[in-house]
């Protein structure tokens, strides 16, 4: 996935009400951006962070500038982080498209957004004739409090928890299901889910695995040109 123009730089002033951060550009206007990212962002939001923008082409959008990427030191360097989370399902349909994802390969068929269990649509169904239905939940992973070390969720998920429930159910009934973790950390070198920051997503996820869930988490490359799925890494618990 390329951005489709140039980012452009910014300094982080606050971010507040979730999806609004005030930043200040180069020229040293203050501007209101929107932040496509409901979670906590722990280490992402440190006023006076390096952060980078797109801008909207329509003219007559509210909020012109969306944070897209930010400057962030795990201990190692500074690196670029992705913060928009309206982007792991492009990347992995790319990545789909393209059979980069070996495990998700061999499916004639990928809907999206397509509805299942209670009040709930799946990322992605992969379906190709002769086997079972796959079921996959993207989930975005931003957060590092040790160096290596990405883990998810940054904040209690309710919602995941539930989809986790869901997942587990379709392999109950025949179908195949994958949870897969898109992590835009290049520096990621292992994941393991943040226990002690949502101890019910935790215990969902093992009910899913005992359920036959899979799971699988990729880490991105990362640049201001733009963002793709790379590699896998393991899973650590």
């Amino acid at each position: 996935m390329r951005f489709p123009s140039p980012l452009i730089p910014a300094k982080l002033i606050r971010r507040y009400k979730r999806f609004l951060a005030d930043v200040t550009l180069n020229n040293g206007e203050e501007s209101t951006v929107h932040v496509a990212n409901p979670g906590a962002m722990i280490g992402l939001a440190a006023p006076g962070s390096r952060v980078w923008l797109s801008k909207s082409p329509n003219a007559s959008r509210k909020l012109p500038y969306s944070w897209e990427l930010v400057e962030v030191d795990f201990g190692t360097g500074s690196e670029l982080v992705g913060v928009n989370t309206g982007h792991p399902n492009a990347l992995v349909a790319e990545a789909l498209a393209a059979k980069a994802i070996p495990d998700l390969a061999g499916y004639g068929s990928v809907r999206r957004e397509v509805k299942y269990g209670t009040n709930s649509r799946v990322d992605f169904l992969l379906e190709q004739a002769g086997q079972p239905s796959c079921y996959v939940e993207i989930k975005n992973v931003h957060l590092m409090r040790r160096p290596g070390l990405a883990e998810f969720p940054d904040c209690v998920t309710a919602r995941g928890a539930k989809h986790l429930d869901e997942l587990g159910a379709m392999v109950v009934a025949g179908a195949r299901a994958v949870m897969l973790f898109v992590i835009q950390i290049g520096s990621a070198e292992r994941f393991s889910l943040a226990r002690d920051l949502d101890p019910a997503y935790d215990a969902a996820f093992e009910r899913a695995r005992k359920a036959g869930v899979g799971a699988a988490a990729w880490k991105c490359g990362i640049s201001r040109e733009g963002i793709a799925i790379a590699s896998p890494i393991p899973i650590v618990r």
